[in-house]
């Protein structure tokens, strides 16, 4: 049975959730049939010309970026438009397009995890986390002898996971009291008289997002007309899902040193490697952000780290973080920062088809960086 495209996307957006993009983002498919076949996939930055054509000689059947081809709003792909040329040209060749952009940035792992790794850290937290998922706790009071079949509805609709476990609940048993009035159908006892039942108090816990479908099951398997339940909305806390990363080198090292550190671990460009800072400080604890990361230059200060590595950092907003104290500053090329992500993506889907006969996936080496001329 062969591999289609929706099996592929599964598995990235299990690894890289689209609910994890940022509001203004757009993720995920943007040509392709998800019932075609797929054996030959391809990773990279961005979906430039040479990136789609050189996917497209390789014979791949779908093409893996971290920057959205359609980002900002369209009202034309027609082919005459420079990014509609390569939507007409991907489709003519059943090559599709799938991009993970700001939700591959706050996976864990993800973006800045492996530009963690190839500079060497040891990762402890997001620069920003994430919350914890919403998550509901739900007590219902329910027969004893209707207690499983209660309990197993809930588990149907979504409720006791926790982690890689399922099917979680905790259960006392207690005496349930009611009056019925002269308009109930009551399941057990009489109208006007006092009734008593031995009833357990199942919780469970579920995410805040499947309410609907826990309380339709709920009502359902219930035996009574009117349920007795409550809902209580669980604290969050901070994730391991977040923009950016906080982590630790082996053992501190000079700003100088940290810095070709950097420029050996990160494919080369001629935007280069530039720092600011004292070269002779000593480095151990450092924050990433690959892309564009200016906008943590106050949240990284506050952290307290030895230095930051990011991309696109700008004279003023540079120079006033540097006056006030703030950590020392790694600014690499955006396309370079990014660029160890694709091994991460084709790990995970290699993962789940590295097996499949005739699979075949690779990087595309193609440097996307636009910057192609330096002089001094």
């Amino acid at each position: 049975m062969s591999t289609t495209l929706a099996d592929v996307i599964a598995v990235l957006e299990a690894a890289y959730p689209p609910a994890l993009a940022e509001s203004w983002d757009s993720v995920g498919l943007v040509c392709g049939d998800p019932a075609d076949s797929v054996s030959r996939v391809v990773f990279a930055v961005d979906p430039t010309e040479s990136v789609v054509d050189d996917a497209i000689a390789s014979g791949a059947d779908l093409l893996v970026v971290h920057h959205p081809l359609l980002l900002r709003g369209v009202d034309t792909v027609g082919a005459h438009t420079p990014k509609g040329a390569l939507v007409h040209k991907l489709i003519k060749a059943g090559c599709a397009l799938f991009s993970a952009h700001t939700n591959a940035d706050s996976a864990d792992p993800g973006v800045s995890d492996a530009l963690a790794d190839a500079l060497g850290l040891t990762v402890l937290r997001p620069i920003e986390p994430k919350p914890s998922q919403p998550l509901d706790k739900w007590v219902v009071m329910v027969p004893i002898d209707r207690t499983d079949a209660v309990q197993g509805a809930l588990f149907e609709a979504g409720a006791g996971r926790i982690g890689d476990y399922s099917e979680c609940s905790w259960t006392v048993t207690g005496t349930g009291q009611f009056l019925p009035g002269d308009k109930a159908t009551p399941a057990i006892g009489s109208v006007g008289a006092l009734e008593q039942v031995s009833e357990d108090r199942i919780e469970v816990i579920a995410p805040r997002t499947e309410r609907a479908a826990v309380l339709d099951a709920l009502r359902t398997a219930h035996p009574y007309e009117e349920p007795a339940f409550d809902v209580f909305e669980l604290a969050t806390f901070p994730s391991s899902r977040g923009l950016g990363r906080i982590g630790e080198l082996p053992h501190a090292e000079t700003l100088r040193e940290f810095t070709a550190r950097v420029a050996g671990a990160l494919p080369s460009t001629e935007w280069g490697v530039r720092a600011a800072g004292d070269p002779d400080a000593m480095v151990r604890t450092v924050a990433v952000c690959g892309g564009s990361g200016d906008s943590y230059l106050g949240v990284v200060s506050a952290l307290g780290v030895d230095a930051y590595v990011t991309s696109d950092l700008r004279h003023h907003p540079a120079d006033e973080h540097l006056r006030a104290g703030g950590p020392a500053l790694v600014d690499v090329a955006h396309w370079a920062s990014e660029y160890p992500w694709c091994a991460q993506a084709k790990s995970v889907v290699d993962a789940a088809f590295g097996s499949v006969p005739e699979w075949h996936s690779r990087v595309s080496t193609i440097r996307t960086d636009p910057w192609c001329l330096s002089a001094s």
